[in-house]
């Protein structure tokens, strides 16, 4: 690889998008990598979502849009080579369709390597293109995709499954982990992890509040947990890095009468150090959701020595590698209140493990774009046999 083009996303406060590109760009330094950061344009300043649920529908089309652009104009300036390497943090990236478009008609021997890493699709049953009615026109805009690309990064071995009963056809890589950076969370604490029993004794919430998510399994947990133990004073609470909303109104009404009710705190609009510092002073973050695909809320809880706990799952096996005193049964809400009960007492043998294991991942697709990362190749029919194998 003579040069990696970076196709980064557009950053957004409330998400993970906010750090993604310093995560990176820190890895390919420190692995003396020759890299481009492809930019693109914004609508406006304001770094949040304003219509859709994971990125701004507007926003994500335009940056990709007029970042495309000079992509290709860097192409046709020859900036770009066959020796080079052009790398999509997300497989939605509209305007990709020139890239075919342009390699098909240049020589074989100028034709750069192209990787896509997927955060969903509609290869997931519970991704919001399903809930918008996207699936009808997005699983064409993949097979596009697939048809021409040198490589699709997965995010672990549940989602290699997916992908292939889907049809796909391009080589699959598991790089098994979100792309992350641990050192950039801790020095946002300053290095300054409050011991776990000086910690407040609190239970956190922090993914969206989207069905997939399942916010309601989490209010249940709260209701039987209050039953269970009238007396624990255990605060149970959301973390939004934006106002909270969802795409079922129900759920809403359920959390604020909740709030009114003194059984759940609400912590909206929250920056980033301030959301740290919360993790940081909180004992147990709490998932309950269908989908994440790995979850990098699980990679900033566990760097900052709170305890996680999360469904036994599609992906989350593979991230906790096989803990199961940290995996409750899906969808038991007495397994995991019994589960929540010892894991608010003190911190779990295992913390930093896994953000230690997703600190690598950036670094695991750097070695598949390199051609030396062959081990998580997916492509045989014999991609099930790593599915209960732990990662680390």
């Amino acid at each position: 690889m003579r040069k990696l083009f970076y196709m980064g996303l557009e950053s957004y406060i409330g998400r993970y998008t906010y750090q993604l590109e310093q995560w990176s760009k820190k890895v390919f330094e420190d692995r003396n990598i020759n890299y481009v950061i492809v930019n693109g344009s914004t609508l406006d300043n304001t770094k949040a979502i304003s219509v859709g649920q994971v990125l701004d529908a507007h926003g994500r089309s335009y940056f990709s849009m007029t970042q495309m652009s000079n992509l290709v104009k860097m192409m046709r300036e020859g900036e770009v080579t066959g020796e080079d390497v052009i790398f999509f943090e997300d497989m939605f990236s509209p305007g990709i369709e020139s890239l075919p478009y342009i390699i098909n008609q240049i020589p074989k021997q100028d034709r750069p390597k192209i990787f896509v890493r997927t955060l969903a699709q509609s290869i997931d049953p519970d991704d919001f293109v399903h809930v918008c009615g996207m699936e009808k026109w997005m699983g064409h805009y993949e097979k596009m995709v697939d048809s021409f690309v040198t490589g699709i990064l997965a995010t672990n071995e549940e989602m290699v499954a997916h992908m292939k009963i889907a049809g796909w056809t391009a080589p699959i890589y598991n790089i098994s982990g979100l792309a992350f950076g641990k050192n950039e969370v801790l020095d946002r604490v300053l290095n300054k992890l409050i011991p776990f029993h000086e910690r407040n004794t609190r239970v956190i919430f922090s993914a969206r509040f989207d069905q997939e998510k399942q916010p309601d399994f989490f209010m249940e947990i709260i209701n039987k947990w209050n039953v269970r133990y009238p007396h624990s004073n255990v605060e149970f609470a959301v973390l939004s890095g934006g106002p909270l909303r969802s795409n079922k109104p129900l759920y809403l009404e359920s959390a604020r009468k909740m709030q009114t009710d003194g059984k759940l705190s609400i912590y909206e609009n929250l920056q980033k150090n301030e959301y740290y510092n919360i993790v940081n002073n909180s004992r147990v973050l709490i998932n309950t959701a269908l989908q994440d695909w790995w979850s990098n809320t699980v990679n900033e809880a566990d760097s900052l020595g709170c305890n996680v706990l999360y469904p036994a799952y599609r992906s989350f096996p593979e991230t906790f590698s096989n803990d199961h005193e940290r995996l409750y049964i899906p969808w038991s809400v007495d397994d995991a209140i019994n589960k929540l009960s010892i894991l608010l007492n003190s911190p779990h043998k295992n913390i930093g493990k896994i953000s230690d294991w997703a600190d690598g991942t950036v670094g695991r697709c750097i070695d598949i774009m390199q051609g030396c990362g062959e081990e998580w190749n997916r492509t045989g029919d014999d991609y099930r046999n790593y599915v209960r194998t732990s990662k680390f």
